[in-house]
Formats: structure tokens, C-alpha cells, sequence
């Protein structure tokens, strides 16, 4: 034990003094070697004096008497505590921002004011409440960047004055209290049921309107159903009447030609030599081939013509859709006139002399209607 404490027993006094002047020389030079980091700057106090501002890098200060406070050259972020405020409408609200800082001057920031920081949050916080004091429930929950850009320039004012720039506000949440909330969603509420009844509404509106015009539609439709009906109806009708007419004067006129003729054949076969003809015979027998062929003949330079419809009345009574009826009507005048003319073959079996004088009556009268009838057409054609 002895001889290990031997060795510091020969320790002197000079090198108890060397060691402290090398610790000393430490501690100066820890002192003096200031190293500020790319994003600060630290303001330099010596003795309590302002000696300016160090900048990134190594610096040299005097030991011991010199003190250096550190400001963050980056943007830095404040958060605003939640602020409760009354709108101008006395509805209660709460909200909360955050305010992105600068600071451009590390000399005013450390001389002008005493913690930045601080000062600005507080400075935020009375802003906000004096904003949303100055605006409606409404707007407060509406017009977010206007309470934004409000703050931002209350602050850009006293802040210059520090070196602090105020970089942007942003309001995160502004909140009305429980009761204006649960008032708020009635309302919501109450203004989704108006909108639905008011969709509802006018969903029915727009179908009655459907169904209104397709009534009207359907109505249009049926009256002019009804209306074609009714002409084609009248023109049927109208057609009917004609074929009849036309009908019946053809049989009245046949059976007056074929009694003529038949007449003309007794008298042939009579005893007399000695024969008086009508002056209309002419007539009669063109009538009778215009029945036979349908063609006109020119006898005593008189033109009958054959009395078939114009164009013009066809188109309008619709007759050239008709053929299969007219046809019809011609059989039945076919087997009229058969019938006619197997009374006509009897009539003539069983006749005698006084008959002709009752034939020449009957030639007579049809000659009469020639005449007439000849005279019309004369004064017609006179006319046109």
C-alpha cells in the first residue's frame, strides 16, 4: 500500500499550478470560440452592452463577460390557444389559429421586445376574439379567409415594430356553443325538408302537366279519327247514292230502249208494207249502241257523248278504289235486263196489232225525253 501511494507523494506545488492554468486555458478558450448554426443568429452582449449580431460560423468573444441570445431565422409556428367570443349577434363561439412567424430583425426582436413568442401569441389571441366580435354567427362559420386575412393585418403592424414578420393566419375551427349547434341542425334540418316537399311538388306539377298533355294528345288523336271517320263515312255514303242513281237511270233507260226495240221488231214482223218511224230513231239507236260498246256515235251531226265522272269527280268520290262494286252493280243490271227481257219475249208472244198502237205511244213519250233531254245538252253546250 505504501508503495503505491509513493509515486504521487513527489506531486510539487508547480505542477498543481500547471494543471489549473491548463484547465483555466480551457475554459477561456470555451468561452471565447462562439459557433452559430446556418439558421440562427445570436445578438452579442458584452458587460450587458448590445455589440451587434453574429451570423452563421465561428466567432471570437471576450470570456467570461459576454453573453449571446439565439434567434431561429426559419418560420416558425404559434399556436393560438381557443379563444371564446361573442358575435355581433350575441351567439357564443369558441376557435383556435395558427400563426406562421418570421423573424427579419434579430436586433429589434431582442431589443424591442422581450419574448417574441409570447407576445405574438397573446397579440393573436386578443385579435381573434376582437375579429369574431365584429362579425355574425354566419359569417363566422362562412367566410373563413376573411377572418384570416383580418387577424393578418391587425398583427402586421405591431409585429413590424419587433423585426417579426407575420407570414400567414389560418383559423382552424370555429365552433357556436352546444345549444346554437343543436339550433343549427334543426334549421338544417327543417330547410332539407322544405327543399324535398318543394321537389316533391314540383315533381308532381311536371307530371300533371304530362298527363294533362297527353289527354290533350289522346283527344286531338280520337277527334281526328272520328273526323276521317266521318268523312270517309259521308264519302261512302256519297258514292253509294251516285252508283244508285247511276244505276237506276241506266236500267230505266235500257228497259225504255229495249221496249223500243222490241216494238221496232213487231212492227217488222207485221203484214204492212207500209212502215212509219219516229224522226228520233236516230237517237234511240245511238243510245242503245253507247249502252252496248260505251262508245259515242255521230248520227244527224249530233255528238252524244257517254256520261262517265271526270277525273276531278273520281279523285273526289274515290271511285277508281271501287271497281269490284261497280262490277257487282253491272251483274245485277245484267241479270236485270235478262229478266226484262224474258217479260219483253212473253209480252211479244202474246201481243197482237192493237198493241203497235201502244208501242208507237211508248216510242212517242221516249222521243219526247230525247228531245228534251237533246235540247239541255243543246243549250249547255250553248252556255259554255
Amino acid at each position: 500500500m505504501l508503495s503505491f501511494l509513493a509515486p504521487l507523494q513527489v506531486v510539487t506545488p508547480l505542477m498543481v499550478a500547471a494543471l489549473l492554468l491548463l484547465g483555466l486555458a480551457i475554459v477561456i478558450v470555451w468561452q471565447m470560440v462562439e459557433i452559430v448554426d446556418a439558421t440562427e443568429q445570436r445578438a452579442l452582449t458584452v458587460f450587458g452592452e448590445y455589440r451587434g449580431l453574429l451570423e452563421p460560423g465561428i466567432h471570437f468573444i471576450p470570456p467570461f463577460v459576454s453573453a449571446t441570445h439565439v434567434f431561429d431565422m426559419r418560420t416558425q409556428t404559434i399556436d393560438v390557444p381557443r379563444q371564446e367570443a361573442i358575435t355581433r349577434d350575441n351567439s357564443p363561439v369558441t376557435a383556435d389559429a395558427v400563426v406562421y412567424i418570421r423573424v427579419m430583425d434579430a436586433k429589434r426582436a431582442y431589443l424591442e421586445v422581450d419574448d417574441y413568442k409570447k407576445a405574438v401569441s397573446n397579440l393573436a389571441q386578443t385579435t381573434l376574439r376582437a375579429v369574431l366580435g365584429d362579425m355574425e354567427l354566419d359569417d363566422t362559420l362562412n367566410k373563413r379567409q376573411e377572418i384570416n386575412a383580418k387577424i393578418r393585418r391587425e398583427l402586421d403592424e405591431p409585429t413590424d415594430e419587433w423585426g417579426i414578420r407575420v407570414e400567414s393566419v389560418e383559423v382552424r375551427e370555429v365552433n357556436p356553443s352546444q345549444d346554437v349547434q343543436r339550433a343549427m341542425e334543426q334549421q338544417t334540418s327543417a330547410e332539407r325538408k322544405r327543399r324535398a316537399m318543394i321537389l316533391e311538388a314540383q315533381g308532381e306539377r311536371r307530371s300533371a302537366i304530362e298527363r294533362a298533355e297527353g289527354d290533350k294528345q289522346s283527344a286531338i288523336i280520337t277527334a281526328q279519327g272520328e273526323k276521317q271517320s266521318q268523312i270517309l263515312e259521308a264519302q261512302g255514303d256519297a258514292v253509294a247514292t251516285v252508283l244508285r242513281a247511276r244505276s237506276a237511270e241506266a236500267m230505266g233507260e235500257r228497259a225504255v230502249i229495249e221496249r223500243g226495240m222490241e216494238t221496232l221488231e213487231r212492227i217488222g214482223e207485221g203484214e204492212s208494207t207500209t212502215f212509219v218511224l219516229p224522226q228520233e230513231l236516230s237517237s234511240l239507236l245511238g243510245r242503245y249502241s253507247k249502252h252496248l260498246t260505251g262508245s259515242e256515235m255521230k248520227i244527224d251531226d249530233a255528238l252524244l257523248e257517254s256520261q262517265d265522272f271526270d277525273e276531278e269527280t273520281r279523285t273526289l268520290l274515290g271511285l277508281d278504289n271501287i271497281e269490284e262494286l261497280i262490277g257487282q252493280i253491272d251483274e245485277e243490271a245484267e241479270m236485270d235486263l235478262e229478266e226484262m227481257e224474258q217479260e219483253a219475249q212473253a209480252i211479244k208472244e202474246g201481243t197482237d196489232r192493237a198493241d203497235l198502237q201502244s208501242a208507237d205511244d211508248v216510242i212517242a213519250e221516249a222521243d219526247e225525253d230525247l228531245d228534251i233531254e237533246l235540247e239541255d245538252e243543246e243549250l249547255e253546250q250553248e252556255a259554255n
